[in-house]
């Protein structure tokens, strides 16, 4: 039976596996999807993303399926039942940035037509395929998440640096960062 060659962070994780398999790096448009993924890399700042991988099933349930228009009106009952929700990260900035960030979505929604439209014209519309070898060349951050991060502070979003932001693009498949020896390298 022949192994698969793919990037060695998922590790021996299925849950990993299968979000490096199906996931990472796959180019998305669908702003639903856009706003989960920026929720879910706020909640990873400093944490692992194994970690908040393996609650996203509870924060999808706990942030409404991450319907922006529903977190923009969270009132202070809902975060506080938030805190009390064991089963995802209880980070009351990290909350607050989810809900502000919500609302500065539908503001950018409004001006750009679409997340997407906005968000994706950092790269033009376009891939930026990188030919990494080893996990030890990735970068933490870019040009472009710099800027990215740069437009969205200046917006308003929380949990927006150019860390978070490049994560973000690799999450999005705004940049291909697949080692050339992974079997998704090239789709």
């Amino acid at each position: 039976m022949k192994t698969i060659s793919r990037c060695p962070w998922p590790s021996d994780d299925p849950l990993m596996i299968a979000y490096h398999d199906n996931e990472w790096g796959v180019p998305l448009h669908d702003d639903r999807k856009l706003f989960e993924f920026m929720v879910l890399d706020c909640f990873q700042a400093g944490l692992s993303w194994r970690t908040v991988l393996h609650k996203r099933e509870n924060f999808r349930k706990a942030f409404d399926n991450f319907d922006y228009r529903k977190i923009a009106k969270y009132d202070q009952q809902k975060i506080d039942s938030l805190l009390q929700d064991t089963g995802i990260i209880r980070n009351k900035a990290k909350i607050n940035g989810t809900i502000q960030n919500a609302k500065c979505f539908l503001e950018v929604q409004k001006e750009f037509g679409s997340f997407d439209h906005y968000i994706w014209s950092f790269t033009n519309r376009k891939i930026i395929v990188n030919k990494w070898k080893s996990l030890s060349e990735l970068p933490a951050r870019s040009e472009i998440s710099d800027l990215m991060s740069k437009d969205l502070v200046k917006r308003g979003f929380k949990f927006a640096g150019s860390t978070i932001c490049y994560a973000f693009m690799q999450a999005i498949g705004m940049v291909n960062d697949h080692l050339t020896t992974c079997f998704r390298y090239t789709f």
